[in-house]
């Protein structure tokens, strides 16, 4: 996998961000065997990276963040590279395009992404054909989002719960999108309070106890997170992503393209989503599971989000520079690090040192938003 990723890697930074990120998909599509036949993932995970969460056996805490599978056409072509679990989405109820092109932006200096997509999605009849059709093998989650143009978001959410519920092994409600004007404001107290109680009652009816998560932005002022944190226990949901791209701006990005309108992901937002997840954790007063999301690109900045809290962690931005094979490399990272300080499992080094620096504000100005 490595060599032929090292040879194809210079044809696909020529390309513009979006149609290399398609290229990769149609080649998995086609069993792209290169990428598929990972001696990394060919190997079984070491132990110490296994645990059981909602009632799911995670080989490793590894996982794909949405962004990349958002019509569910690769979940599982995905898993064979590695990973411990699959999020496929944001997918829509109804089909639409996103935003006009150009809309993805590759930071190359800065190791980031920006993008303003705006949801994108081929809707739910396709995604639900896809994984209606998939033999169920490895964890695969779903990310929910609303249509642009709706006016019952709570209708949306339904939508996406009822018709995925028995096909996924758990559910994100998506109110963290900076690219879908109004959607973050779903994450206001009462408005995310009412959505999530009626949302797990949609998901009870379906009898499928799937777990049904909610992601959140980083974004967020103290009074927010701590909103956040006392819905989600409140309403009984079964953990919290932290987090998703950020509006804000840090003031050394130095990509020409560092200040286009969308949401930042990659290296310059680690250390506000990892402060973002200790706080997040001590609130909810580690009884939630937390999957950690942002900037990783090695073993140590997984490492670092599970300290702060993270039973899982998810990553994206950063294979679009190093390629699959970071997968296997975070991994046999990880288990080293966890026997290096003597846990014997992940679940003992979750939470076990939360990093509770305050944000630097003027490393991390939110600016005045265009709708994305």
């Amino acid at each position: 996998m490595a060599g032929l990723y090292r040879l194809i890697h210079p044809a696909l930074r020529r390309l513009p961000t979006e149609a290399a990120h398609e290229l990769s998909l149609r080649a998995l599509e086609l069993g792209a065997g290169g990428f598929l036949r990972a001696s990394a993932a060919a190997e079984p995970d070491p132990p110490v990276l296994a645990q059981r969460l909602w009632g799911l056996d995670f080989a490793n805490p590894v996982g794909l963040a949405a962004g990349y599978d958002k019509d569910a056409r690769v979940p599982d072509a995905m898993l064979r590279l590695g990973f411990g679990f699959v999020e496929v989405g944001t997918v829509t109820p109804r089909p639409q395009p996103g935003n006009p092109k150009p809309r993805v932006f590759r930071l190359e200096q800065d190791q980031a992404i920006i993008n303003r997509l705006g949801f994108n999605s081929g809707g739910l009849d396709a995604a639900f054909g896809r994984l209606s059709r998939r033999v169920r093998s490895g964890i695969v989650g779903v990310n929910l989002g609303k249509n642009r143009d709706s006016d019952d978001v709570a209708g949306d959410y339904t939508k996406g719960i009822l018709r995925t519920a028995g096909f996924a092994d758990y559910l994100v409600v998506n109110v963290s999108s900076p690219n879908t004007p109004g959607l973050r404001e779903l994450q206001r107290r009462d408005m995310l309070g009412s959505l999530l109680e009626g949302l797990t009652k949609v998901r009870d009816q379906t009898g499928c106890r799937v777990p049904l998560l909610v992601k959140i932005a980083p974004d967020l002022t103290s009074e927010e997170r701590a909103d956040i944190a006392q819905v989600a226990l409140a309403t009984g949901i079964d953990g919290l992503i932290v987090s998703n791209t950020t509006v804000a701006r840090p003031p050394d990005l130095v990509s020409r393209q560092g200040q286009e309108t969308g949401g930042l992901s990659g290296r310059p937002l680690f250390a506000r989503s990892t402060a973002l997840l200790a706080e997040m954790y001590r609130l909810t007063h580690g009884r939630l599971p937390l999957i950690g999301v942002g900037g990783i690109a090695s073993a140590e900045d997984a490492y670092a989000k599970i300290l702060a809290g993270a039973s899982l962690v998810q990553l994206y931005t950063a294979l679009v520079f190093a390629g699959p094979e970071l997968v296997g490399q975070i991994k046999s990272g990880l288990a080293s690090l966890l026997e290096r300080e003597g846990f014997g499992s992940m679940g003992e080094a979750v939470g076990t040192a939360p990093i509770r620096q305050p944000f630097n504000r003027a490393e991390t100005a939110i600016p005045r938003q265009t709708s994305a």
